[in-house]
């Protein structure tokens, strides 16, 4: 959008302030165009690849995204390049000083998979098309070729002026509504940067003051929108907790997003809803779209298999979460391979799911979106040292979809004899 435009819209919402009148908006409305990320400290040529520990949960312990690799040499770091997070900007030795059994690109591609049946949805035109998804994050690169035609608003709240593009923030947008990374590549896609916390002489504390005051935006924006293409979910991927600031509005705030009809999903969605899921983990040259593939996201799988009873409490839904592909912040047309990841990967899939569910039905719920997903999920057998363990409900969107056109048929066919 041309600067003199958003200004304008930025005029006319000072006045409507001022007048008590909303105004009207026009999409898409664009406030501002985050740069790429700028990374040179990491571009420099390195001249050795860190070990990592098998038993280290954080997501960037191996993280060589920007690193200059070319002088390595890595036949023997096969198990280290299978833990790595890689993005379109890491330069990599010749294949002849690569292990043989390593692909890069073949990581990228399955990453980029949201897996299970997904895209067999989307090739039958089950796409969120028509169904709006709020993200509330950091910013992100709004010109992103994964979801620059999904994006009809990009706002911002306490952002600092010229503020850089944010990992986060673009990997929540593309594993909700991305070209070939998302859930629901046709849904429309309102976002709203925020930063979530202050930074006073240097300490950052938790303040959640500016995400309430997002959610109350996104509450007026569906005011705005046709009934055909309201926002049906929101997608926040973090949580919150009663000693940190903003904790009353934000609840608050989602709880009256809540009574309007919408799916808050988020790290504290138990809260708001009473619901409960997890993230799983893929070994990254295993197929996506079988179920077989996934185990227990990387750092909670200790704790699985540890527990003394072989069934793992059975009323959370999971999802993939580990071994994603996202659009990177580096550039427009630039991708990151995270293998692991964590919760905030995890929700932006849930809210793509809802957007397709909400598709199907227009009508449904998030209770009904949640009980049926954990009705249709699949229950999978791992064998770890002479044990079996099941892990369910994994999510089976085929399943769910296939359950919800049943339950809206029935509706519809009860409606007709009464």
């Amino acid at each position: 959008m041309a600067p003199h435009r958003t200004n304008l819209l930025t005029i006319i919402a000072l006045l409507s302030s001022v007048t008590g009148a909303q105004a009207a908006l026009t999409w898409p409305k664009i406030d501002r165009h985050p740069a790429p990320t700028h990374w040179p400290r990491r571009e420099k040529r390195v001249s050795s690849l860190p070990r990592r520990d098998p038993n280290d949960t954080k997501p960037f312990e191996l993280d060589v995204r920007c690193w200059n690799l070319a002088d390595l040499d890595l036949r023997d770091r096969l198990a280290d390049l299978h833990q790595a997070t890689f993005d379109s900007r890491t330069q990599w030795p010749a294949n002849d000083r690569l292990p043989q059994d390593f692909n890069w690109r073949r990581h990228m591609e399955l990453g980029k998979n949201p897996g299970l049946g997904i895209r067999d949805l989307h090739r039958q035109g089950i796409t969120g098309r028509g169904v709006g998804i709020a993200i509330l994050d950091r910013p992100p690169l709004v010109e992103h070729q994964e979801y620059r035609e999904r994006l009809r608003l990009y706002e911002e709240i306490n952002i600092r002026e010229n503020s850089e593009a944010n990992m986060h923030g673009l990997a929540v947008a593309s594993i909700a509504v991305g070209k070939t990374v998302g859930v629901a590549p046709e849904a429309d896609l309102y976002y709203i940067a925020q930063p979530n916390m202050d930074i006073e002489k240097g300490k950052s504390t938790w303040n959640f003051e500016y995400l309430a005051r997002g959610v109350h935006r996104i509450l007026e924006i569906n005011e705005q929108l046709p009934t055909g293409r309201k926002i049906r979910v929101i997608s926040i991927s973090v949580g919150w907790a009663p000693e940190q600031r903003g904790f009353e509005q934000i609840t608050e705030a989602t709880q009256k997003a809540k009574a309007a009809g919408m799916l808050v999903i988020c790290s504290s969605v138990e809260q708001v809803h009473g619901f409960r899921f997890h993230g799983l983990d893929r070994p990254p040259t295993s197929d996506p779209e079988d179920p077989a593939s996934y185990e227990p996201g990387h750092w909670w799988a200790r704790r699985f298999y540890a527990k003394s009873a072989n069934r793992y409490p059975n009323n959370r839904l999971l999802v993939p979460m580990d071994s994603r592909t996202t659009a990177s912040p580096t550039g427009d047309d630039e991708y990151v391979f995270y293998r692991l990841g964590a919760w905030s990967w995890a929700i932006p899939y849930i809210a793509g799911m809802y957007a397709l569910a909400a598709q199907v039905e227009p009508n449904i719920t998030p209770d009904q979106f949640w009980t049926t997903s954990l009705k249709t999920g699949k229950t999978i057998a791992l064998h770890r040292e002479g044990r079996t363990h099941e892990l369910g409900p994994v999510l089976d969107p085929a399943r769910l979809i296939e359950a919800l056109r049943d339950e809206s048929s029935g509706s519809r066919t009860k409606a007709s004899r009464d």
